[in-house]
């Protein structure tokens, strides 16, 4: 092409030697205006094609990559390659000149590659991230790792282009460069380590409901990247943590309760000891009325009836023949009220247990679950239970302790 544009130019009265320079830049003219119709034809016609194509598909994945713009920053590759084989022609016989150019085309390439190579990690991150497999296994770790290799192999090529030395010249001087990059990156080597510790033995993944106190963290993992995981707190406000810090220290992930069959409740009634007794036939007579012991009232004055005949001790003292008590007649009640309560998962660990009596009084602790986990609702069936049971305290003329306040000592002045 170009023998036959100076052959045109000298036929038509340009001597040679401008003949020479003419050609060039008519050349290079046409290499810039072939790679503006490269790029037109790239974006323009090949992409909107492409966008059609696209919207009658079914699936997702290719909308997802369109929207990340991989096909948009692999349309920039039509103008480089234009260049790439006209240039040549255009700066036949400028060897440094040709040199440069096609060193910057490459350069341009190795950009462009990086940008459609950031595009399709993101577009394969946001496909996992939209099936349930990305709730127990999260990649955005691996993902950003993969993108630190890609630039920094894309860096090595640069370099090594504008110096015009092989890639592994540069590789292999970078030994005593190491320990620097060590101390710099530390933070990425030890999150990509401890990502890949977190996902294979399925610790952590976003939505987890985590508790870390010495972070302050007290919510649902939003985002676990290469170096940091967000927890956005249930008062709104968002704690980082390094993402190490969840294998080198301890912390509380509560998904087997959110996946399991119900919400714990462990929470105690301190009885005051002086009220506890045991019943007389008149208390007896009473809770043999309340409803949801009135079975179980029965069935123990049969067997303490049939105890005390058996053993003599109807006319014994007090002392001697087997009795209810009143403590032991409410914990009956309070476990009948939890069997029959819709909201206590029957299936899970049920236990009304007395404590050890302490300076506040006889514990008695209820260790049931809830069926409803949501954190609302729970605190709601959780507070009700509780107001029941409180409420209901007095009726087996038992009393809650609780520590004397000011009206306490006022009552007991007035009545000195």
């Amino acid at each position: 092409m170009t023998e036959f544009i100076n052959e045109l130019l000298v036929s038509h009265g340009v001597n040679l030697e401008n003949a020479g320079l003419l050609t060039r830049s008519i050349l290079i003219v046409l290499a810039i205006i072939f790679s503006i119709i490269a790029n037109f034809i790239a974006k323009r016609i090949i992409i909107t094609v492409i966008a059609r194509i696209i919207a009658q598909t079914k699936s997702k994945w290719d909308d997802i990559f369109f929207e990340r713009k991989v096909f948009e920053k692999l349309s920039h590759f039509a103008p480089a390659a234009v260049l790439y084989f006209m240039l040549p022609l255009a700066l036949e016989g400028n060897d440094r000149i040709i040199s440069i150019s096609i060193n910057a085309v490459y350069i341009y390439m190795i950009i462009i590659s990086i940008l459609v190579l950031n595009s399709f990690l993101n577009s394969i991150l946001d496909i996992y991230s939209a099936k349930e497999v990305s709730k127990e296994v999260p990649i955005k770790s691996f993902i950003q790792s993969l993108k630190i290799v890609v630039y920094f192999i894309a860096v090595i090529l640069i370099i090594s282009i504008v110096f015009s030395k092989t890639p592994i010249y540069f590789i292999s001087g970078m030994g005593a460069f190491m320990a620097i990059l060590l101390l710099v990156f530390k933070d990425v080597i030890l999150g990509f380590v401890a990502g890949i510790q977190l996902s294979a033995n399925k610790m952590l993944a976003n939505g987890d409901w985590i508790e870390m106190p010495k972070y302050g963290a007290d919510g649902e993992v939003m985002d676990v990247a290469l170096t940091t995981v967000k927890i956005q707190n249930w008062d709104k406000t968002v704690t980082t943590i390094p993402t190490y810090a969840l294998i080198s220290e301890s912390f509380i992930n509560w998904r087997g309760m959110q996946l399991s069959g119900g919400r714990r409740i462990k929470r105690e009634v301190c009885i005051d000891i002086n009220t506890i007794k045991f019943c007389t036939d008149e208390m007896v007579e009473r809770f043999s009325k309340i409803r949801y012991i009135a079975e179980y009232m029965e069935h123990k004055k049969k067997e303490l009836a049939e105890y005390n005949k058996l053993h003599n001790l109807e006319d014994s003292g007090t002392a001697n023949k087997r009795q209810l008590t009143n403590i032991g007649t409410f914990r009956a009640y309070v476990v009948a009220y939890l069997k029959n309560h819709p909201m206590i998962n029957q299936e899970m660990t049920f236990i009304v247990r007395q404590m050890a009596p302490a300076k506040y009084g006889l514990p008695i602790q209820i260790y049931v679950f809830c069926k409803d986990k949501a954190w609302a609702n729970y605190e709601g069936i959780q507070s009700d239970i509780f107001d029941h049971i409180l409420a209901i305290v007095p009726e087996f003329d038992l009393r809650v302790y609780q520590s004397p306040a000011g009206i306490d000592f006022a009552e007991l002045k007035n009545l000195k």
